[in-house]
């Protein structure tokens, strides 16, 4: 279809090289300098494997509370009528641009011990949040969650509501509207949202340090390992690192056609 329009512009093909090179360089070079041969070692130590078991379960459990509490988060924001849906957006938004180590600051200030809420909630049920497991969670869930709500309420507005109002005409109620038309109609943004959650929490650090701390089997994740791991041995923090990207190459992989379908459905309904 582009054949016609002529030759690519230089001054459009030199920038593309360089933003491609910027971002091959480094993973090319993490390849050629990482000491393979002390990876097997590494993988089987007790240290990376509480530490990649607790990855997966906090990236597993922050997907799905995205899914959970997420998804009625972007259908209110794109189906719904109040006043001040726009400084909800905004403050959906806010954990996108907020830096790491603010949001975990900011978690410590609600849910610390002696948090607004967290001092209430140790001295009613004796609950204490910060540096357990699911603090770990609560952390990548806070940083994760504007990525799926932006992605799923996206695909609600590209779909439009002219299907809702055919199946309410038809005696359907909101919320059986919702389950058989709006959310059907919207997958391909949930697909694509629950991804970029996962990968967001996968390589969480500042807010997950800051308010749950790096102790191992509890709250130490790989990248938390890896950037303790560095101060003292960079070679096996490039081994480490190997690790994480491999887990991230490999799930990106098994999602490639659902990836790649959710966008082209996405792109079809906004047509």
């Amino acid at each position: 279809m582009t054949r016609g329009l002529g030759r690519p512009p230089l001054l459009l093909l030199v920038p593309a090289g360089i933003g491609l090179t910027l971002l091959l360089v480094p993973l090319v070079s993490l390849l050629v300098v990482t000491p393979w041969a002390r990876l097997p070692q590494l993988v089987a130590s007790e240290e990376v494997l509480d530490a990649l078991r607790l990855t997966g379960l906090a990236s597993l459990s922050t997907v799905v509370l995205c899914l959970l509490i997420g998804t009625p988060l972007a259908w209110v924001l794109a189906r719904v009528e109040f006043r001040g849906r726009s400084l909800a957006r905004a403050l959906v938004t806010v954990p996108l641009v907020l830096p790491p180590v603010v949001a975990g600051v900011a978690l410590v200030s609600a849910l610390g011990r002696s948090g607004v809420v967290g001092s209430v909630l140790r001295d009613a049920t004796g609950v204490v949040i910060p540096y357990t497991t699911p603090a770990v969670v609560i952390a990548h869930t806070f940083v994760a969650m504007p990525f799926y709500v932006l992605s799923v309420e996206g695909a609600l507005r590209a779909s439009g509501e002219r299907y809702d109002a055919v199946a309410a005409t038809l005696g359907a109620s909101r919320w059986t509207t919702f389950r058989r038309v709006t959310l059907p109609l919207a997958m391909p943004g949930v697909v694509a949202g629950a991804v970029l959650a996962w990968a967001r929490s996968l390589g969480e650090f500042g807010a997950t340090v800051t308010f749950a701390g790096n102790y191992q089997g509890i709250t130490q994740t790989m990248p938390s390992l890896i950037y303790q791991t560095l101060q003292n041995d960079r070679e096996t923090a490039q081994t480490l690192s190997i690790i994480l990207l491999g887990v991230s190459v490999a799930v990106l992989a098994l999602l490639r056609n659902r990836w790649l379908s959710a966008g082209a459905g996405t792109a079809g309904a906004g047509r």
